[in-house]
């Protein structure tokens, strides 16, 4: 096998549509456009979501619920993962930049320690919040809690 001989799947390219060449192709005339109006006029666009007229889609159902703009999302993390992390590479500190290191989170995430599972290694752990379970899960095995 060489460059010159690499070709394509076989039925994944297709011939474009050539509009507008003569009535033999079956696209002539008016080349799809049909007769009159602002779509069959050069220049014309349409803008998104517009329906000749008709209330769009979007505009017609109706809208559910509230959406906070204000709402801070945090990437959770549970005891287990904690404990897991601890017993693989014995640490005794969490901090962001582990959590970063070992692929748990992104550097613009906000940390929550969640409290399912158990914690048997004493850890300090650093995150932006913890849950209350969470918090005296650390302190019962002997670790510390601090906010970021």
């Amino acid at each position: 096998m060489n460059l010159s001989n690499l070709k394509p799947a076989e039925g994944s390219v297709k011939n474009r549509k050539r509009i507008g060449r003569g009535t033999g192709s079956g696209r002539g005339g008016t080349s799809t456009r049909g007769h009159k109006g602002a779509g069959s006029r050069s220049g014309y666009s349409s803008k998104v979501g517009f329906e000749g007229g008709q209330m769009p889609l979007q505009r017609r159902v109706p809208k559910v619920g509230f959406k906070n703009p204000n709402r801070i999302e945090y990437v959770g993390i549970n005891l287990d993962v904690l404990q897991g992390l601890t017993e693989k590479f014995n640490l005794s500190l969490v901090d962001f930049e582990v959590m970063k290191e070992h692929g748990l989170v992104s550097k613009n995430d906000l940390v929550k320690i969640l409290g399912r599972g158990e914690l048997k290694a004493k850890l300090e752990v650093k995150a932006h919040a913890f849950t209350a379970a969470a918090s005296k899960a650390i302190e019962a095995a002997g670790g510390s809690v601090v906010k970021l």
